[in-house]
């Protein structure tokens, strides 16, 4: 019931804030013009930037490229100094080189990827500052991407005026970007901030505070509590699809997470964002049906995960077979959240790109463990914000290439035509996951020393391969217990951030400057519809079929090999 409660919240909050949204990026005027357009404009006179001159599809990436090397050199040089800068009563020393390139690249990504404990190794500057500015700034880069690819789509802004051939108006990317994080991440942070607030979670900036421990031992006497601002950051670290939290246990330590009411609250806000921009897609390219298309297709997949995930998680841990009484798996989970809402929120952690956490992944059954690995993989399940959806157009794009080909017309979409040069760059979006992922697994897992994984067989493999499909999938969720606190896994990481994240928007942005550019064919009897159920299973076939044969291997290698193993296991053991 408090699954199908969640699921259902978050749906009915994303559908007006999805109206919302298209409101915001549409051409007209809208009545939040009132309360931001002020403050937009000081932002963009301070910059000196015309956020009224439109960009074509090169400009728009080359600001987003810009901004984000910016951007990324600022945080890295934070880090390295945190300690001569002010907020840290703590006295906490600066990170290593390579920690700290991990660190700004991983938060850069939206990936939040942590090789480091926060409230350990991280002032209050650095936390309060530069990590929870980089989480209201790094999705909303992304979804200005989002939009403009959308736009392009439409034949761009200057759709009417424009010949054939031009390049396209497909929006500023730095007025895009503010609005974002003006009209919908600050507004919406703040109201999850508060509620968070008033369960319990911390939002101070005095010093952690040391207690007398209630047990005391010979060299145990006192506990340092850390604190901070811990609410606020936790807010965006949810709706920002960032999962980065202050808390090296992330949502699953009790001060980041203490009430079923704060859990049900951070759940809902995973999905929020990455729901409402499907509401958002249909409403700029003015397609009701694309919505639904789209929700059926990520609704369906996404519901398929979470009964897959919570029947694993129900299931008895395989090392308590014979020993105790049996029951779900409560291995690395919290005894106030349970099996249920820890296996729903592993699966909404994975299918976004968020990475939170309120049980250990590491512990799943191997099944869950698929489920968490499968979200990651596809990684266009709702998926993280603007990138996640972007994603989802890939698979649309393939998938309409696909079945045009099965009905013998040259694949258009919208009245575009998809031809040489767009599917050349989506066969390199479709061979980029398998070959970067399957090669940096490869590489170290060959060299023992460099692995660093707490766990021999099958399930080593998986710690390995599971941390590269985090990072190239823009997640950060780990299978804990690997050693990834090593020059190789900051430097290895930080490629896989890398180019998990630029050329999965840049290239779509690429093919979006090129569909715009096109002349609109009339739709005729022979045009694919999109908007059916044969599409739909058409498009889910297409997503399964693409990563089934790309990671087959490493999953019998990984979680199904180690299902089948931890079978036979207990067979033996009942047998006895």
């Amino acid at each position: 019931m408090e699954i199908i409660l969640i699921c259902s919240l978050a749906l009915l909050l994303a559908w007006p804030l999805g109206h919302y949204m298209t409101g915001i990026f549409s051409a007209g005027p809208h009545w939040s013009d009132k309360v931001f357009l002020p403050f937009e404009n000081g932002i963009f006179k301070l910059l000196g930037i015309r956020a009224t001159q439109g960009m074509d599809w090169k400009s728009y990436g080359a600001a987003f490229l810009l901004s984000n090397l910016v951007l990324g050199i600022v945080a890295y040089f934070l880090l390295q100094f945190q300690h001569l800068l002010p907020l840290n009563p703590n006295n906490i020393g600066p990170l290593s080189w390579d920690l700290a390139l991990h660190t700004a690249v991983s938060f850069l990504t939206n990936t939040n990827q942590q090789h480091y404990s926060g409230q350990a190794q991280l002032s209050y500057l650095s936390q309060g500052f530069l990590i929870v500015t980089l989480q209201f700034v790094t999705p909303a880069m992304a979804l200005a991407v989002c939009v403009a690819i959308l736009r392009g789509m439409m034949g761009g802004r200057d759709v009417k005026e424009a010949k054939e051939g031009e390049e396209r108006d497909l929006g500023n990317y730095y007025q895009d970007t503010v609005r974002v994080v003006l009209r919908l991440m600050l507004p919406l942070a703040a109201v999850v901030a508060v509620l968070l607030a008033s369960q319990g979670v911390p939002s101070s900036y005095q010093a952690s505070p040391t207690v007398p421990v209630l047990e005391q031992g010979q060299n145990l006497t006192e506990q340092t509590i850390p604190l901070g601002p811990v609410a606020s950051m936790v807010a965006i670290k949810q709706l920002g699809t960032n999962g980065g939290g202050w808390f090296g246990p992330n949502s699953s330590n009790p001060l980041e997470n203490p009430t079923p009411v704060s859990n049900a609250i951070q759940t809902i806000a995973i999905v929020l964002i990455p729901m409402a921009v499907v509401f958002m897609a249909g409403g700029l390219l003015r397609r009701r049906g694309f919505t639904f298309l789209s929700l059926s297709v990520m609704g369906g997949l996404s519901l398929v995960f979470i009964a897959a995930a919570v029947y694993s998680e129900q299931q008895p841990n395989v090392a308590f077979t014979g020993l105790a009484q049996q029951a779900g798996n409560m291995e690395g989970k919290e005894v106030r959240i349970g099996t249920d809402l820890s296996a729903l929120w592993a699966t909404f952690t994975t299918q976004t790109s968020n990475g939170s956490v309120n049980a250990m992944h590491d512990s799943l059954n191997p099944i869950a463990g698929l489920v968490t690995r499968s979200g990651m993989l596809i990684n266009g399940i709702w998926g993280g914000i603007g990138c996640g959806f972007v994603n989802f157009l890939v698979y649309v794009w393939l998938a309409v290439f696909i079945a045009g080909l099965m009905i013998g017309r040259t694949p258009e979409i919208f009245g575009r035509k998809l031809e040489k040069r767009e599917i050349s760059w989506l066969g390199v979006l479709l061979v980029l996951p398998s070959a970067v992922i399957l090669t940096f697994t490869a590489i170290t897992v060959a060299f023992p020393v460099l692995t660093g994984n707490s766990n021999p067989g099958l399930h080593g493999i998986a710690q390995v391969f599971y941390e590269y499909t985090s990072a190239f999938a823009n997640n950060g969720s780990g299978f804990e217990g690997l050693g990834d606190d090593t020059t190789w896994w900051n430097i290895s990481c930080v490629v896989v951030l890398i180019l998990g994240r630029y050329l999965p928007l840049v290239i779509p942005l690429l093919i979006a400057g090129s569909l715009a550019k096109k002349r609109l064919v009339p739709t005729s009897a022979g045009t694919l519809p999109l908007f059916n159920p044969t599409f739909a299973v058409t498009l889910v076939t297409v997503i399964l079929i693409v990563n089934f044969l790309s990671f087959l291997p490493s999953m019998v290698l990984g979680p199904i090999g180690e299902a089948l193993e931890l079978s036979q296991q207990t067979a033996a053991v009942l047998g006895q």
